[in-house]
Order: C-alpha cells, then sequence, then structure tokens
C-alpha cells in the first residue's frame, strides 16, 4: 500500500498534470474567460511550488521499487520546471489576446509539457526516462505550431517533430540496447554493471558500445548540441514569442536532467571514455554557436544561436565532471556549474524573450533586430530590462550569468590535463565574442533613432509581474546564498549514489 509520505512525493507531478486538466474543464464551463483560465493556471503553479518546498523538507524517497525517487535534485528541477511554467503563462496572454489565439488550450499544452519535464527529472529507470521525454517533447511539437495560421509557425513545428522524432527513435534504440546487455532498466543497475566492466569482471560488447553511442547521439538532439542543431532556428523563429521562451529553456533543462540521470548516475563508471566526446560537443556547440549568431538581424534567431552557445556553456561543466577523478571537488564544482547555470539561464533568457513578447504586443510588429530602434527613447522600462537580460547573458558582473560562467569554468580549470583547461580558454573567447552580438542589440535600442510612427510598448498587469521577477532573480541569483546552497544540495544528490 502506498504510504503517506509516498503520496506527498509525488504531490507536486499529480497537481500539474490536474491542473493541466483543471485548465480544460475551467475553460468547457466559462468558454472565452482567458483571464480566469490565467488565474487558475498562475494559482496552480504557485501552490504546486509551495507543495514541491514543503515536500523537500522530508527527505529522500524512492517509489515504484526506485523507478521514481524524491531527492534533492528532483526538488530542485521540479522548482525549476515550475517556475519556468509560471513565468510563461504571465507572458502569454499580451501576446496570445491580440492574436485570437486561445488561451487555455496553451496553458494546458503547456503543463502536460512540464509534467512530462518533471517525471523526466525524477526517473531512475530507463523506460520511465523515456516516457517522461515524450511527454515533454509531444505537447512542444504542438506549441511550436499553435499559431497554425502562421506559415512559419507550420513550418518549424514540422522540422521540430520530425527531427525530435528521428532523435527520440535514436535514444530508443540506445535505451534499448543498454537494457538488453546490462539485464536492467535500473539506472543503478546499469552503474553497476558497468562497475564490474571497468574492473574486468564483465564484457563490454560492440552491442553495448553501439547503444551508449546512440544514447550520447539522442541526447545531443535534445540539448541542440552542434552538429545536432539544425532544428532550433525554424522552431524558434515560426513559434509564438511566449513558446520560443519556453522552448529555449524548458526542454533545454529537461534534456539535461535526461543527461545527468543517464550519463552521471548510470553511466558514470564509464565517464573517462566519453569525457572527449563532451569536451568536442561543448567547443562545437559555443563556437558555432556565437559566430552564426553574430551573423543574424532576426532577434529570435539571434537568440535561438545564442541558446546553442548556452548549451557549449553548460557542456563545460559536465566535461569537468567526467573528467575529475572520483570524489574530488572538481567533480562536484562539474555538477554544481551545470545546474546553476541551467538555473541562470532560464530566468535571464526568459526574460529576454519576455521583452521580445512584449514588444510585439500589437500584431504586425516583427522580430527584426531594427524593430527595437530607439527603445530607449519610446520605452525606456522595457529597454532598461532587454539591457539587463542581455548584459546578463553576455557575463557581466554581478549579474547572474557572470557567476553561471564562473561556475563552470573553474572547474575546468580545476580539472587539470590538457584539454579541459583548453575548453576553459575557448569558453572564455566565446563570452568575449558573444558581446558583440548582444552589445549591438542595446546600441539599436539607445543609439539609433525610433523608426517613423513608431508607437510606445504597453504591458499587461501579468506581463509587468513576469518581467519584475526575471529581473530581479537575474540579479539576485549570483548573491543570494539560498540559490547557491539548493544548487549545492542538488549536486549532491546526484553524487550520492555514486
Amino acid at each position: 500500500m502506498t504510504s503517506p509520505a509516498e503520496l506527498l512525493a509525488l504531490a507536486p507531478l499529480a497537481l500539474v498534470a490536474g491542473l493541466a486538466m483543471l485548465v480544460i474543464v475551467v475553460d468547457m464551463i466559462r468558454p472565452g474567460r482567458d483571464s480566469l483560465v490565467t488565474a487558475v493556471a498562475v494559482i496552480g503553479l504557485v501552490a504546486a511550488i509551495v507543495v514541491t518546498a514543503l515536500v523537500w523538507t522530508t527527505g529522500t524517497r524512492e517509489l515504484f521499487d526506485g523507478a521514481y525517487v524524491r531527492d534533492d535534485l528532483t526538488n530542485f528541477l521540479d522548482l525549476l520546471f515550475l517556475s519556468i511554467a509560471l513565468l510563461t503563462i504571465l507572458f502569454s496572454p499580451d501576446y496570445l489576446r491580440p492574436r485570437a489565439l486561445p488561451m487555455a488550450e496553451f496553458a494546458s499544452t503547456l503543463l502536460f509539457a512540464i509534467s512530462g519535464a518533471m517525471l523526466l527529472g525524477a526517473s531512475r529507470d530507463l523506460l520511465v526516462l523515456f516516457l517522461g521525454l515524450e511527454l515533454l517533447v509531444l505537447p512542444g511539437y504542438m506549441l511550436a505550431g499553435f499559431a497554425k495560421r502562421d506559415g512559419f509557425s507550420t513550418e518549424g513545428a514540422i522540422k521540430y517533430f520530425l527531427l525530435g522524432s528521428f532523435s527520440s527513435a535514436i535514444l530508443l534504440f540506445g535505451l534499448a540496447l543498454t537494457w538488453g546487455y546490462t539485464g536492467s532498466t535500473r539506472v543503478t543497475d546499469v552503474a553497476s554493471y558497468l562497475e564490474g566492466v571497468v574492473a574486468g569482471n564483465q564484457a563490454l560488447s560492440p552491442a553495448l558500445v553501439m547503444g551508449l553511442a546512440l544514447l550520447t547521439t539522442g541526447a545531443a538532439f535534445k540539448i541542440a548540441a552542434v552538429p545536432f542543431h539544425y532544428w532550433t532556428p525554424d522552431a524558434y523563429q515560426g513559434s509564438p514569442t511566449p513558446v520560443t521562451g519556453y522552448l529555449s529553456v524548458g526542454p533545454k533543462v529537461a534534456a539535461f536532467a535526461l543527461i545527468l540521470r543517464l550519463f552521471v548516475e548510470a553511466l558514470s563508471p564509464l565517464k573517462g571514455d566519453w569525457v572527449a566526446i563532451v569536451v568536442v560537443l561543448a567547443a562545437l556547440t559555443m563556437t558555432l554557436g556565437n559566430l552564426v549568431a553574430l551573423t543574424q538581424d532576426n532577434i529570435k534567431r539571434m537568440l535561438a544561436y545564442s541558446s546553442i552557445a548556452h548549451t557549449g556553456y553548460i557542456l563545460v561543466g559536465l566535461a569537468a565532471f567526467a573528467a575529475s577523478p572520483r570524489g574530488s571537488e572538481a567533480e562536484r564544482a562539474g555538477l554544481f556549474g551545470l545546474l546553476f547555470y541551467s538555473l541562470a539561464y532560464a530566468f535571464m533568457n526568459l526574460g529576454a524573450f519576455g521583452v521580445v513578447a512584449a514588444l510585439q504586443r500589437r500584431p504586425g510588429v516583427t522580430s527584426q533586430i531594427s524593430s527595437f530602434s530607439g527603445l530607449g527613447r519610446r520605452a525606456l522600462g522595457p529597454a532598461l530590462l532587454m539591457t539587463l537580460f542581455l548584459l546578463s547573458l553576455t557575463g557581466i558582473p554581478p549579474l547572474a550569468g557572470f557567476f553561471a560562467k564562473a561556475y563552470v569554468i573553474l572547474p575546468a580549470l580545476q580539472a587539470g590535463g590538457v584539454w579541459l583547461p583548453l575548453l576553459a580558454v575557448i569558453a572564455v573567447l566565446n563570452a568575449a565574442a558573444a558581446a558583440f552580438y548582444y552589445l549591438r542589440v542595446i546600441i539599436v535600442m539607445f543609439v539609433q533613432d525610433p523608426p517613423e510612427n513608431a508607437a510606445g510598448v504597453s504591458t499587461g498587469r501579468a506581463m509587468g509581474v513576469g518581467l519584475a521577477a526575471t529581473a530581479i532573480l537575474t540579479i539576485v541569483i549570483g548573491v543570494v546564498p539560498t540559490f547557491v546552497d539548493i544548487t549545492q544540495r542538488a549536486a549532491n544528490a546526484l553524487l550520492a549514489p555514486l
């Protein structure tokens, strides 16, 4: 029989899934009441955040014979996913309502996707990991094509669906081979088998090597690492702007949750063998992402390639973990840097897309960088907020982006050797290169003249609350010890079973 403590451990996930269905029921009873739907979704997500914070105090719980775990990492990821969903909901009404896009369908689809992300972050079973991944990405395809009358949205959604389906199939083949040759779907059992391989007690068959290669390829697709990134710019540009903001952070953080559960917990005995792959992926991803972003004149495509570059920075933390000896401080610091970067990036990038959505409240405003011309003179508040988010993405102290980059670069230096310090240098050079395209937008806002007949920027109450929250978090995440402490606890939870 399921105990009350186990029911409490499942409560955050159950609340979000129930909230997704409640939104649909509310819309059926009171159709067309977007304000009511928004209020229900916001109140429900705030309640889920409170419940998750309360559950965190109850300690670690394993359910379903260890397939689902409620540990510090699960709680950290759940709070992050719920915050992403809450901010996306707050940013959406100002954009969706003028375009006659239904808020209820948007909110319920988003909540189902978030429930998949939460299941993914808590899974310690290969099959449950795949189920959580599919529950995350299938609603994501629908959100990408949410503006179904827009040809760009449909095109981006089709590319996202096709490449996403291929990557899911590749990942599933890898999971099947791993299951077949280790004899279990449990993450801990896979790790035990690979420990035997390292000790010489088990043979590393070519088929298992192929399975691990397929897992790596599938995971690289999900985080949009180079050269598996081709779907990202078109999906981001075509999607409604609030959806683009969500796609840039929600699925990315969830995919890194998959990598943490799979590579850090299951495949850590072989981490010395896959560290070279991660180093190459990190270097290619951050370099190509930044170089192509320099050439973009569309703010959503620019932020799409910027998102690819930030994936490379996060991979530096994973590389530092893989290159460090077991139990070393650099190993722990690498995981901490990966998680802290995910936390900081989520809020500063969502904030940037929130400003873009506010600028596009009037239908007809394009996402060209030229549409930001003279924004500092016609809407000083949004211009200052955009400047804050772009400076944080650049890595200017004392904003969250600076600490995020420091926390992934320093472990790479601590790991030693030849390749990790070189990767740290590449990360620093890429951060300097990224400043050119971020600062270009700031110059356009404050130096160039506004277009003729350019209107001001007005924001609704929900949009204003969302922008204020992301701005405050972008400023305080790096300097308030609480955020460092909870991230450290999440990293320690990952290392506990190793």
